[in-house]
């Protein structure tokens, strides 16, 4: 594709918006999910760098509510933390909390990011469905995970589940995904605008059936939640896609410093996705 494709109402030549499915996490009853779930297995994945403080209540929950052994309802079966070089106690937290924790690799090795680590993720797991959750969310509960497994369970079809939430920002009740905002979201109303309903396309949590994350691959890096989104787009259709409200959501924010070099992982990602060739 050329810039000069996108026309002058800031949309391209392309289709409309698609209306993907939409759910909240409330939509998923526990007991119906079980008998849904069948005797598919339920994988968890955490990526996780230097989060000791948070890693290990998350991984708590999950297996105190969702997993057998914990005492939890039988939905989930295993619940994996990758510890992509973290110099903090993250594994020990996650460890103790109940996961299964894989590495990256040495911390010199250059192949890092969260797109490799979800690799790493998929590789250990052993679910026919696998759910990914970041591991700096503060206030984190079960119904995360049960409302993104939920839409794969309820609908055969349904390939990918993005999660969407408020993101407060600073004390205040909206202003977190920068990026989301201020990159990803214009640069999918341009170039790809059958996506344009999606709320929050570089969300962290989001799921999908094996099979696809197979078809797809993960990208590297930052802009993998994005790479991912148009790669399922494109192989199933736009309409495969499901979201699911998953309420609040609440993390570190990071200064802008640290938000350039993901910001341009990311316009990087969706032009080479579109075939854009020259800027001008």
């Amino acid at each position: 594709m050329d810039l000069a494709a996108i026309d002058g109402d800031g949309g391209t030549s392309e289709t409309a918006p698609t209306d993907q499915r939409r759910y909240a996490s409330a939509d998923f009853a526990l007991p119906q999910l079980v008998e849904w779930k069948s005797d598919r297995k339920l994988s968890v994945c955490i990526p996780a760098r230097n989060e000791e403080a948070t890693v290990g209540p998350i991984v708590h929950t999950i297996v105190a509510g969702l997993t057998e052994r914990g005492g939890g309802v039988p939905l989930v079966d295993e619940v994996i933390v990758v510890d992509d070089g973290s110099t903090d106690a993250t594994r020990a937290r996650a460890e103790d909390a109940g996961a299964q924790v894989v590495s990256t690799g040495p911390r010199d090795t250059g192949d890092r990011g969260k797109g490799q680590a979800m690799r790493v993720a998929v590789d250990a797991a052993a679910g026919d469905l696998i759910a990914f959750v970041d591991a700096d969310v503060t206030n984190f509960g079960s119904h995360f995970v049960s409302g993104l497994f939920g839409p794969l369970l309820a609908d055969a079809s349904t390939t990918l589940v993005k999660g969407y939430y408020e993101r407060p920002l600073h004390g205040a009740p909206e202003g977190g995904g920068r990026v989301t905002e201020l990159v990803a979201k214009p640069l999918i109303e341009l170039l790809f605008p059958t996506l344009a309903g999606v709320i929050q396309p570089l969300a962290g949590e989001t799921a999908a059936p094996r099979s696809v994350i197979d078809k797809c691959g993960l990208a590297d890096g930052y802009a993998v939640e994005l790479a991912l989104l148009i790669d399922v787009a494109e192989a199933f259709g736009a309409g495969s896609i499901a979201q699911v409200d998953l309420g609040v959501r609440v993390h570190r924010n990071r200064p802008l410093s640290e938000l350039r070099p993901q910001a341009t992982d990311i316009l990087r990602t969706a032009l080479a996705r579109a075939g854009v060739n020259r800027v001008c």
